[in-house]
């Protein structure tokens, strides 16, 4: 079993309306709600990949009932492990322009989550570990959760002897690149927040040192860069992709996961990872990917070993 973190779930709501105009009002075409947050995410394409996924994280108040009623419903068997708070799940809002492609993502903080909660929530992360081939850490922090919480989880999971996966940004991810995940994917921002470089290799070698086993770099649409401890590679999708990107980099975490549970070499676990996150960008809703292009993509994509530095 593959077990994602979602400290701070969320329900997704996607608008799509003909063209979007600042200021204007619109006529909203189509409306759809996904249960959403990073590790949803990352879980809800490994089941689709056959993998047996398990969720944990937080739920509270209406919005985060409607969040769990929608995870039981859905056809990926993903399985819900989320710790109820009182607090109310917040919400993130994406309007999709279907004339130009573009998207325009509104995103709520978060609820308050107490000592008490947080507690609760260790027992059970504790508990999921026993049973876990890899666990994903994924996202922003809630208020009320402290900026080390994913070091000390990654610290756990270690204990346990599971290897982890770290998706966050700030502060989170600087401690947390601390406490040695196995592996970690920032983007282009939050490498250059963490190492003061924007050249991206310079900038994933940088991250790597600071504690990662391995650093897989998001390019975007321009794919991965992987900085790893047998060799560095880069994967490019075919041509550039134009959609929703909400939920792309979490599709290429779950293909890195799916790739670290099926043993794969480096160059497949990437060419799998840009497959679907370029399939994701090409679907109409957040969250989600499109499986014809994923299977069309695939072989597509190419790999690239890059020379240690002279």
């Amino acid at each position: 079993m593959i077990l994602t973190v979602t400290l701070n779930a969320a329900l997704d709501i996607t608008h799509r309306v003909p063209s979007l105009l600042p200021g204007a009002s619109h006529r909203v075409a189509e409306v759809t709600e996904r249960p959403g947050g990073k590790g949803l995410n990352v879980a809800r394409v490994l089941g689709s990949l056959g993998h047996e996924a398990v969720v944990t994280g937080f739920a509270g108040g209406p919005t985060g009932a409607v969040l769990r009623e929608l995870l039981a419903g859905q056809p990926q068997p993903v399985h819900d492990a989320l710790v109820p708070i009182a607090a109310n799940t917040r919400r993130t809002l994406a309007v999709v322009d279907t004339a130009s492609g573009g998207t325009t993502q509104l995103n709520e903080p978060g609820p308050h989550v107490s000592a008490a909660e947080w507690d609760a929530f260790l027992m059970t992360y504790e508990g999921l570990l026993r049973d876990a081939e890899a666990v994903a850490l994924c996202g922003s922090l809630p208020p009320g959760i402290h900026v080390g919480a994913y070091a000390s989880l990654i610290r756990r999971a270690r204990a346990a002897g599971v290897p982890t996966v770290l998706d966050t940004s700030g502060e989170p991810l600087r401690r947390g690149i601390a406490a040695r995940p196995d592996l970690v994917k920032p983007n282009a921002d939050e490498l250059a927040q963490l190492t003061g470089s924007r050249e991206p290799l310079r900038a994933t070698r940088d991250a790597r040192r600071r504690g990662a086993h391995t650093v897989v770099s998001s390019l975007g649409p321009d794919g991965l860069l992987a900085v790893t401890p047998d060799g560095t590679w880069r994967a490019t999708p075919p041509a550039k992709a134009t959609g929703n990107p909400t939920g792309a980099g979490d599709a290429a975490v779950a293909g890195l996961l799916s790739g670290l549970i099926d043993s794969l070499p480096w160059p497949d676990r990437l060419s799998r990872a840009v497959a679907l996150s370029t399939a994701a960008v090409l679907s109409p809703t957040a969250g989600d990917f499109d499986p014809a292009a994923y299977e069309d993509l695939l072989p597509r994509i190419a790999v690239t070993e890059l020379l240690p530095a002279a």
